[in-house]
């Protein structure tokens, strides 16, 4: 497979033709913010969050780093201020609608909002925005994991890597607006449609999975 060169942020750097820029920065070390990337989705992209934006030299507009493949001599850079402010303007859409409860969370210290948050320069509790949090119910109905929905961004990793696994998917996207979610056929109780699989929990970057050891929604406290 042919080799390109191409520019990151000054950084001189080496990825394959057809790959999207967003792997070739991470590649190389340099972070651009995103929730709903996936290696494994070799096909179209999910481009769900919209958090990736770059600035690419040339372009009138900046572009989503997911969906643009990189060529010989493409200089990019993910500190131009046209990209961050739309980045930090999706994250903060985002976190309107996300339940701030770090210290009781399990993946604190370890999720993906927090680690962008620090990168994008802005506070998890924004004020810039009206807060308008879901009330979901919490689904412990499976053996080994908790749902909580009201955590979910919708990034749709846990549905692709689902609808990618054999058999009949367990889950997918349901309803509309501010009601959209993921949920089960029929919202049934995640347990009733799961097995023993675990790999949704594994692809969530926001909390909404976590596994029951390390939930305290598991046991109502």
């Amino acid at each position: 497979m042919k080799t390109v060169t191409l520019s990151i942020d000054g950084k001189k750097v080496f990825a394959h033709t057809g790959e999207k820029v967003l792997w070739a920065a991470l590649d190389n070390g340099i972070y651009i913010p995103n929730l709903c990337a996936m290696r494994e989705n070799s096909e179209e992209p999910m481009t769900a969050c919209r958090l990736c934006f770059v600035e690419i030299e040339g372009y009138a507009q900046p572009v989503t780093a997911c969906t643009e493949p990189v060529r010989e001599g493409l200089e990019v850079s993910t500190r131009g201020e046209r990209a961050l402010r739309l980045a930090r303007s999706g994250l903060e859409l985002l976190l309107a609608s996300h339940p701030i409860e770090c210290a009781r969370c399990p993946v604190n210290r370890a999720c993906e909002l927090q680690r962008m948050a620090a990168h994008l320069g802005i506070k998890l509790k924004t004020r810039r925005l009206r807060k308008f949090v879901h009330e979901f119910p919490i689904d412990s109905s499976s053996p080994l994991f908790v749902y909580d929905p009201n955590k979910c961004v919708l990034c749709g990793r846990c549905v692709f890597i689902c609808q990618k696994l054999p058999g009949t998917p367990a889950i997918g996207f349901a309803h509309r607006g501010f009601d959209r979610r993921v949920t089960t056929c029929g919202d049934e109780p995640i347990g009733n449609r799961c097995g023993d699989c675990t790999e949704c929990v594994s692809a969530c970057p926001s909390g909404a999975l976590v596994f029951k050891s390390r939930s305290p929604a598991a046991d109502g406290s």
